[in-house]
């Protein structure tokens, strides 16, 4: 399998191998990678996954991206480790909340976040390989909230690793940032951005774009930008789906998005041959991919404070690969409409690209006053607890539900830990949700932060401070 860019506009693009689209994580070009073709199962390939442990399935589905690599065999010692830290013996455990929706819990590691699930592999993955090239590289990040704690984590202590986050300044839940701010490692840096998610997304982006800063330092990348993110979070697609009868019946997902990089690997599994019926997406008011699917038009409004911080995000990146996909695979198709996107705010509509994004995905908004709603009716139906943005996701599914006529079981995604939002649960159960044993000391924990302006040179000249690649080249 190779890899090549959404936006290399040639007939016949370059293509890389996993390894070095890994290590690069965004193209030179300023795109995405993506598989060349994609691997296809077979309903006796499905089948033989039921009941295989997390780990074990981890393994086999990952060295279908990733098997020049890594074999099968080191790929299976790193997930039984990565998993291993999960406090759920099933990793990613299936609760019922009445004969048709189900929720799929994602928050069980060390972050209490659904980005632990890639994360604490890819964390690994990247040690593992720089070992073997003696490497060292910079890993840059943005984050609207759980990828920079589950980022942190999995690459604290790492010697061959220094990895910077930014995330938007006090636009996170409390929670959040101290997970990203209390890591003691020298390698790790938590930087506060005074701007929004999308303000931090493009100047991670601006420092890809360096050429020069980008080899000095030896930029890297763990956000959904890389693609072994989306392969390991196609992992729990198949674990959910065979678990609840796939190939032999179909299933549907409700995914809450802000980035579009949880529901984009639901659908790269469906493309592998999960038998997916439905796949929804779930946003808060900050819309634009529910008012895409909804008119055609996707159009930039400004970003407003929600009680879904992880949502609060108005470019989605990963759009981008399906948008490459949606235009034929065509990269100089592709990058034009990114292009005039950002330079004008608004893509230029394409009635056919439109019409078959629909028949791939359903959309809906749900708004604060809805996400409270669900939390305490789901509490009371249930006896559930469940974090705001886990809420979009079960709304979502029930609107969906009731405006379409499927027998197929519904699956919420659970992305985070309720405690990690404990003001707006308590507000709408009447409980506060207590956080993990691993983490209950963390509003005592000393926070190691420093919080730039929204200025490229700014973020630049504090990451070749701080970098040891940069001291050493």
């Amino acid at each position: 399998m190779r890899y090549l860019s959404t936006r290399d506009p040639r007939p016949s693009p370059s293509t890389l191998s996993f390894t070095e689209a890994f290590l690069a994580g965004l193209a030179e070009d300023g795109g995405l990678y993506v598989p060349d073709q994609l691997p296809a199962l077979s309903p006796t390939a499905l089948r033989d996954y039921v009941r295989l442990p997390y780990a074990e399935l981890a393994a086999r589905v990952v060295s279908l991206f990733a098997g020049e690599t890594f074999s099968t065999d080191k790929l299976r010692q790193l997930t039984v480790a990565a998993y291993s830290r999960f406090n759920r013996a099933a990793v990613v455990p299936l609760v019922q909340l009445d004969e048709r929706l189900w929720l799929l819990e994602l928050f069980h590691g060390p972050t209490l976040a659904f980005k632990d699930l890639a994360l604490q592999l890819v964390g690994p993955m990247f040690d593992a390989l720089l070992a073997r090239r003696h490497e060292h590289i910079t890993v840059v990040g943005a984050t609207s909230g759980d990828t920079g704690c589950a980022a942190l984590e999995a690459c604290r202590d790492r010697e061959a690793i220094d990895i910077f986050m930014l995330f938007p300044h006090n636009r996170v839940s409390e929670i959040q940032r101290r997970q990203m701010t209390t890591v003691d490692s020298s390698n790790a840096h938590a930087i506060a951005i005074e701007g929004t998610f999308d303000d931090c997304q493009d100047l991670v982006k601006a420092l890809f774009a360096d050429i020069k800063l980008r080899r000095a330092l030896n930029l890297s990348a763990v956000n959904s930008i890389n693609w072994a993110r989306i392969a390991a979070q196609t992992v729990y697609y198949f674990a959910a789906g065979v678990a609840l009868g796939a190939p032999t019946r179909p299933i549907s997902f409700s995914v809450p998005t802000g980035n579009f990089g949880n529901a984009y690997a639901g659908h790269v599994a469906r493309c592998m041959g999960l038998p997916i019926d439905r796949l929804v997406i779930g946003t808060n008011r900050n819309d634009i991919l529910a008012r895409y699917f909804a008119t055609g038009r996707m159009a930039i409004a400004p970003v407003e404070p929600s009680f879904t911080p992880s949502m609060d995000i108005q470019v989605p990146s990963n759009f981008e690969r399906l948008l490459f996909e949606l235009k034929g695979c065509s990269g100089a198709a592709a990058g034009d409409q990114i292009r005039l996107f950002r330079q004008t705010g608004s893509m230029p509509e394409d009635d056919q690209a439109w019409r078959m994004a629909r028949r791939l995905f359903s959309a809906h908004k749900v708004d604060d006053t809805q996400t409270m709603d669900t939390i305490g009716k789901t509490y009371a139906r249930s006896g559930a607890l469940i974090d705001p943005h886990t809420a979009v996701a079960v709304a979502a599914a029930q609107t969906e539900m009731s405006v379409c006529n499927t027998s197929a079981p519904m699956i919420a995604l659970a992305c985070a830990h309720p405690a990690k939002f404990p003001d707006v649960v308590e507000r709408a159960t009447g409980l506060r949700p207590v956080l993990p044993g691993a983490l209950s000391d963390i509003l005592e924990r000393r926070e190691r932060l420093i919080v730039l302006p929204n200025d490229l040179g700014a973020v630049t000249r504090f990451i070749r401070a701080h970098a040891r690649r940069s001291e050493n080249s």
